[in-house]
């Protein structure tokens, strides 16, 4: 048992002397005192009872018996807070035990920062399923499913069924032409819909078919073999489907459909704050990164923003990664809780003596902690330089946190993948990309993304990773709470603590940040730039016409471009250190125009300029009098009433120009009638 210094008990143990925790390295990383134990979950478990009883925070070194350690502090001591950390298969069973020390203490350190709450969302289902099919597979599954839920079965026109002895469910015809919705909320459109002819004879004849009707249900078991009604089909809630060739793969979905009946808690896996996106201002589209990425669409466009239907969203956290504001963030776990591991585990590594910059490996679950665990074995294990971080999807790590971990010292970054996966991965990608980009030009490892299913490929791309000496003076910043600070400080700290740090990098298009170029000789100081820029990047002057940029809030969205309608603007993504540092850049500025009556500033003279040129063909500007209409327009808009008046001037009398109505346009017939 090892004892922290003031505010938590660590306990580990040798698993029956299979592997010996390093007391030393565990003590320099803060732990002070005591001996690892043999068979804490058995013969020792007194041990762990004694540190419930201090009533300080425990964590356990052991992830495989966590149930048992779970229920007895349930049991005994309710309100310590508990967490485990598995440095067995990772670091104790490995080829590079002995050297294992440091990583040990890194885990532990990791393990004891607890994640951020996150939100549930509650579907429910009374069991009402449709089943869609083409022959009678279809049919026995439904025969199958009717006792635990409300089944209609709907077969594809042309589909030869035997007509039943007796109706227990109803067997429709159909096609699907739309289906939206999620576990307990589906609603389909279907054609060709016709009821059954109860005449049928010797196969299931149907009536006069319709388009166009609408069926609602709480779950689909789709058994046609063709085209998933969803994109991601296997993630969307409620939805079930199988080849009906393979009888095993029915078989399945069989017994999976009939246990959903009731309520079921969902994590909400993205916290969205709509007044961050940039996604629109005034009907002018910005930013719509997080739309191509979402594999199970349950991004849409909402006005200005984006909307994120909780019931859909499967929880990858591409969206989250790639969104430049930080509107739409990661919460199982918080971008801040990943970073503060981050950060407690590189400290703790070089406290205990780390000898080279180490590798943290990002994996997830379902995937990477069994691939890793076996390694550990049946295999090498993970080299005694890498260290694993668990997350709930290796797609939310987004480039803050790919840039935490160098920015606290890690010699490069990996992160394991499926080799064929789930979905889409072009958004873990772009990030991975990025970093790299900048990870190379500061001098510091490489980023790689290992997609294998095989633990002896794995140990082969790992120990072949580079052993960087380690950092001089890493960082030790405390993670911001919110996303877009923490990106924009990673990546300042990642800079800092290079060792090649640079001054400005170009980056690639769709990057977070970027510069703003404004034409001076085009731009009129309207503001309609700053009106629309969403993080406060463009931002005017009261007391003075200027339009001032803060560089390290630009997100490159490209609102201001596509509004400004002197196409003055120019976007270029970059990372300019030094202008990150200056809190805001004069981007053009003029004296004031003060109107020519009253001597009230009251616009730009380029602006005043612009106007004027532009209406001085028009024929209200023409001949003598146009000439003092123009004058006007050098005035306040007090004073342009008050001219007006005086001139009175009327754009829709006789003698200016007469306005043409529908009048003019009507002839009459020879009774007199207008036509």
């Amino acid at each position: 048992m090892i004892t922290a210094k003031s505010d938590r008990t660590i306990l580990t143990c040798t698993c029956e002397n299979t592997m010996s925790p390093d007391e030393g390295a565990l003590a320099k990383a803060g732990c002070a005192g005591g001996s690892s134990v043999n068979q804490l979950c058995r013969a020792n478990l007194d041990h762990f009872r004694t540190a419930l009883a201090k009533g300080l925070p425990v964590t356990v070194a052991c992830t495989q018996e966590a149930p048992l350690f779970s229920e007895v502090a349930a049991d005994e001591a309710p309100d310590v807070p508990l967490s485990f950390a598995n440095i067995r298969e990772t670091a104790g069973w490995t080829s590079e035990a002995d050297a294992s020390g440091p990583k040990m203490a890194a885990m532990i350190a990791a393990a004891t920062v607890a994640p951020a709450p996150f939100g549930i969302t509650t579907l429910e289902s009374n069991g009402v399923t449709l089943i869609l099919g083409r022959d009678e597979v279809a049919i026995e599954a439904a025969a199958a499913l009717s006792e635990h839920l409300d089944i209609t079965v709907l077969m594809q026109p042309g589909s030869q069924i035997i007509p039943p002895a007796q109706t227990r469910f109803p067997v429709l015809q159909g096609r699907i032409r739309s289906a939206l919705g999620h576990l307990g909320e589906f609603t389909l459109t279907v054609d060709d819909y016709a009821a059954p002819s109860p005449s049928s004879r010797d196969v299931l004849r149907f009536e006069t078919p319709r388009s166009g009707a609408v069926s609602r249900a709480d779950l689909i078991v789709d058994l046609t073999g063709g085209q998933p009604l969803f994109a991601a089909h296997d993630l969307r809630p409620g939805y079930f489907r199988a080849d009906p060739k393979n009888p095993k793969a029915v078989a399945d979905v069989i017994a999976s459909a009939g246990q959903m009946v009731g309520a079921f808690d969902k994590p909400v896996y993205i916290d969205f704050l709509a007044d961050l996106c940039a996604h629109a201002r005034n009907g002018i589209t910005g930013c719509t990164r997080c739309l191509s990425l979402c594999p199970t669409g349950a991004i849409t466009p909402d006005g200005d923003s984006v909307k994120i239907d909780p019931a859909i969203c499967a929880g990858c956290g591409q969206c989250a990664a790639a969104c430049p504001t930080g509107a739409a963030s990661y919460a199982l776990p918080d971008v801040a809780t990943v970073a503060a591991r981050l950060r407690a585990a590189l400290r703790a590594w070089h406290a205990a003596g780390g000898t080279v910059a180490p590798v943290i490996l990002f994996h997830d679950a379902d995937h990477g902690e069994p691939l890793i665990n076996a390694s550990g074995r049946y295999g090498r294990g993970l080299p005694a330089h890498v260290i694993p971080i668990g997350l709930n999807e290796i797609t939310q790590a987004g480039p803050e946190v790919l840039a935490c971990a160098f920015a606290y010292g890690a010699g490069g970054v990996a992160l394991l993948g499926r080799a064929q996966p789930l979905h889409d991965v072009d958004g873990l990608r772009a990030g991975i990309d990025l970093v790299a980009s900048v990870s190379a030009a500061m001098g510091h490892g490489p980023v790689t993304l290992i997609e294998t299913d095989d633990p002896d490929a794995l140990e082969t791309v790992l120990f072949d990773l580079p052993r960087a000496p380690l950092f001089e003076a890493p960082s030790g910043f405390l993670p911001p709470a919110d996303k877009r600070g923490l990106l924009v400080m990673a990546f300042a700290e990642m800079n800092r603590a290079a060792p090649q740090p640079a001054q400005v990098l170009p980056l690639p298009q769709d990057a977070p940040f970027g510069n703003v170029t404004v034409d001076a000789d085009a731009c009129t100081l309207c503001q309609a730039c700053t009106g629309v820029c969403p993080t406060g990047a463009l931002l005017d002057n009261p007391e003075t016409p200027m339009l001032r940029f803060t560089q390290s809030a630009c997100v490159q969205c490209g609102l201001c471009a596509a509004t400004c309608p002197e196409t003055a603007i120019t976007l270029t993504p970059q990372i300019d250190f030094l202008a990150w540092d200056t809190p805001r850049q004069i981007l053009h500025e003029e004296p004031p125009f003060c109107c020519t009556k009253c001597g009230k500033a009251f616009a730009t003279r380029s602006g005043i300029e612009r106007v004027q040129s532009r209406l001085i063909d028009h024929w209200m500007f023409q001949g003598d009098t146009g000439a003092e209409r123009l004058k006007v327009l050098a005035m306040c808009e007090d004073c342009r009433v008050e001219e007006i008046v005086n001139q009175g001037f009327d754009p829709h009398d006789e003698t200016t120009r007469k306005v043409r109505t529908r009048a003019d346009y009507t002839v009459g017939n020879e009774d007199g009638e207008q036509s």
